[in-house]
């Protein structure tokens, strides 16, 4: 009986001793045909698939931990300038799973006098693939090529920069350009620069209008106004030229929108501007209201209106570019 059990055994280990031999064989000829397959590549397939790989690895870092944006208008000067190259921390604040889909929770929220990076309100989506495509196409070819652009050959604006200036819960109005924030159980309005000053939050912004100019695009608007609904303007309003509407946009609207309500009380749409413009903007919970630095050439959210902190991708942290503007940003 003993002995046919040290048969069985000895007949056991010859299996196992024969499959480990086909099993290592087997590695062995797989990684030969690799080696082979390699040694009869062509060099410049190599160096592509080199730089695909890369280019894979940094998408993953640009999609979850840290990002680098050029920055392309005078939106946020002097805080950043045109041509400036910064890194945006996407990681603290949440970064989404796929472009546009699914943000995953960040270690902390936006915060008032943070400068964010969010998706630009009226941009539409060609949804995560197009996306993906396109970031690596811009990537491969040094910013060279970009293939998300309008119709007329111009880039879509797909990402946005600004200062947080508003936040959940804030009321806050413009008057004559200026900045005036209600905060959640306040009932006093405070211009801007003084709440921020008491937060020790920093203010940046800078204006390109003078006080001195405001009558003139008031007076225009109201001319706008008095035009539309076909009657002649008040002698006292002058003859303003019309250029001077377009270095506040929004000081004309709300000056024709006035005019306009008191002309036709009953029109319920002139009714809710008006009311907009008087009372400001509401900003709910989950929201910011982002603002450009250089704030009579930034196109933010006194235009879209306040912000889903889901759509803001990151906080700017760094100029790495030009060298002379290398540091940290505030």
């Amino acid at each position: 009986m003993s002995t046919l059990s040290s048969r069985a055994s000895v007949h056991w280990m010859d299996k196992l001793q024969i499959f480990t031999e086909k099993l290592l064989t087997w590695r062995l000829k797989r990684k030969l045909r690799e080696k082979m397959r390699q040694q009869n590549r062509h060099p410049v397939l190599d160096w592509v698939l080199a730089i695909l790989w890369a280019a894979c690895v940094v998408l993953v870092i640009n999609q979850y931990v840290f990002q680098n944006y050029r920055i392309p208008s005078e939106s946020m000067e002097k805080t950043l300038l045109v041509g400036d190259m910064i890194f945006v921390d996407k990681f603290s604040l949440g970064p989404e799973l796929l472009p546009g889909v699914a943000k995953l929770p960040g270690l902390s929220k936006p915060s008032r006098g943070q400068i964010i990076v969010f998706e630009n309100p009226t941009y539409l989506s060609k949804g995560p693939a197009f996306t993906i495509l396109q970031q690596m196409i811009y990537m491969l070819t040094l910013t060279m090529v970009d293939i998300d652009r309008e119709a007329n050959g111009e880039p879509r604006v797909h990402y946005l920069i600004k200062r947080t200036v508003g936040y959940s819960g804030d009321r806050l109005k413009l008057e004559r350009g200026e900045v005036y924030i209600r905060p959640e159980g306040s009932s006093k309005w405070f211009p801007e620069k003084q709440l921020m000053e008491s937060l020790g939050v920093r203010e940046n912004a800078i204006r390109q209008v003078s006080k001195s100019e405001y009558p003139f695009i008031e007076a225009v608007g109201a001319i706008s106004a008095y035009r539309e609904s076909s009657i002649e303007p008040p002698a006292r309003l002058g003859s303003p030229s019309t250029t001077v509407a377009y270095k506040d946009a929004l000081a004309f609207d709300r000056s024709r929108t006035s005019v306009l309500r008191d002309i036709d009380p009953s029109d319920p749409r002139i009714a809710a501007v008006s009311r907009r413009y008087n009372l400001g903007w509401y900003i709910p919970d989950g929201r910011v209201f982002p603002m450009g630095d250089n704030r009579d050439n930034s196109r933010d959210a006194r235009y879209f209106g306040p912000v889903s902190v889901n759509r803001v991708l990151g906080r700017a942290k760094f100029i790495y570019w030009p060298i002379g503007r290398i540091g940290g940003i505030r």
